[in-house]
């Protein structure tokens, strides 16, 4: 072989080691112009509503973003699939958005049961996931560090509740209604904790089926314990059968829900059976809060004709707001490790919401108390 042909042999092999090289190391999900993000949540069914929130927020933010060009120069594409609020149809769609659409990351899953179903795959493929709608405990100890949380723990709301009945209304006979799952067991483990905390037991349990509104058989053993305050740990629909249900019997026992109940749709489907009624929450007040993230927030849903205000849609909101802040930290060369790496140097302030992972896998834990009045919900220090 002629020198020539060697040497023009060596420079395409060159090249081609060069190019596959290039290709392997390419960042899934990420071209020069887009950077993809998968999302599996509850868009149909009886608890669709948080599901339709937390995107219509998390849009809001992604939106605007990419009207202004993106972040170094890449717009983010939601890939977005519904899994109905079953664990069975989140796997699947978490492994189709990381093995068939090639996402670079996931973000803001709804549900204990639905993400719990998701983390075996997410584990096997070390894609992270930010900004889950759930506070279960599951996915906080241990610590698994694909996983990054935005809000506080249902143990930090359930501990407040319990710490407002037994100090405020000075109950001790509290029982707990739950949704029969990872979440409604989240809430319960909880609500058992904070007790035992102050040397007291949980009054009575009871349990209705996800996605149904069966409460008739939880309703009844948590009645015949006769207690003085009940927390409730499900989706809008069955917590405002029960309350309604517990106001027709002259069921005397004070309520409360954790935050993933969906407040604004709990509103509306008690109607007047609803005041007196206490939710914890994870974010300020949407309608009232003069905190300008939350400004914000009222002004881009405004701008976007969308004028369902409420508390899962904020979350959403403030959720892209940190994904935002942690791409742009990540720098142009993005990886799916230096963007874990960026997310735990957050430490900023997002419109008066601190946040600080702080080398962590957890934003911060606000946690606030409202209480349910004519329709409204309003801000309170304690229970009355």
């Amino acid at each position: 072989m002629s020198l020539s042909k060697l040497l023009t042999r060596s420079i395409i092999v060159g090249f081609s080691t060069l190019w596959l090289a290039t290709t392997a190391l390419a960042t899934v999900g990420v071209t020069d112009s887009e950077i993809l993000i998968g999302s599996s949540l509850v868009l149909s069914g009886p608890t669709q509503d948080l599901g339709q929130g937390m995107k219509s927020g998390y849009e809001l933010v992604i939106n605007k973003v990419n009207a202004a060009g993106g972040i170094h120069g890449r717009k983010i594409k939601l890939v977005v699939k519904d899994d109905k609020y079953e664990p069975l149809v989140s796997n699947e769609n978490t492994k189709a958005l990381i093995n068939n659409d090639k996402v670079f990351s996931l973000f803001g899953y709804v549900g204990t049961p639905t993400t719990n179903a998701s983390v075996p795959v997410i584990n096997e493929s070390k894609v992270p996931l930010l900004g889950m709608f759930t506070g279960a405990e599951i996915f906080r100890k241990p610590v698994n560090p694909l996983l990054f949380h935005v809000r506080a723990s249902y143990y930090q709301e359930t501990e407040k509740l319990v710490k407002h009945f037994t100090e405020d209304l000075k109950l001790k006979k509290i029982a707990v209604f739950i949704q029969q799952d990872a979440y409604g067991n989240a809430g319960r483990d909880g609500v058992v904790a904070a007790l035992q905390k102050r040397g007291l037991q949980l009054a009575a349990g009871g349990a209705y089926e996800r996605n149904t509104m069966n409460i008739d058989v939880g309703y009844t053993a948590i009645k015949g314990a006769a207690p003085e305050a009940v927390v409730l740990v499900g989706a809008y629909k069955a917590c405002a059968a029960f309350v309604k249900k517990a106001k027709a019997d002259g069921l005397k026992a004070r309520t409360a829900n954790i935050s993933f109940v969906g407040t604004s749709s709990l509103v509306a489907e008690m109607g007047a059976d609803g005041d007196d009624t206490y939710v914890s929450q994870v974010m300020p007040n949407p309608w009232k809060s003069q905190l300008q993230v939350v400004q914000d927030y009222r002004k881009d849903m405004e701008a976007s004709g969308n004028k369902k205000l409420d508390y899962t849609s904020l979350e959403g909101y403030v959720s892209a707001l940190v994904l935002v802040e942690s791409r742009k930290s990540a720098g142009k060369d993005l990886t799916r490790e230096n963007f874990q790496d960026a997310i735990r140097k957050v430490n900023t302030d997002i419109g008066g919401i601190k946040i600080n992972f702080n080398g962590s896998q957890f934003a911060q834990d606000s946690v606030y108390l409202t209480k349910i009045k004519a329709g409204e919900v309003l801000d309170v220090d304690k229970m009355e």
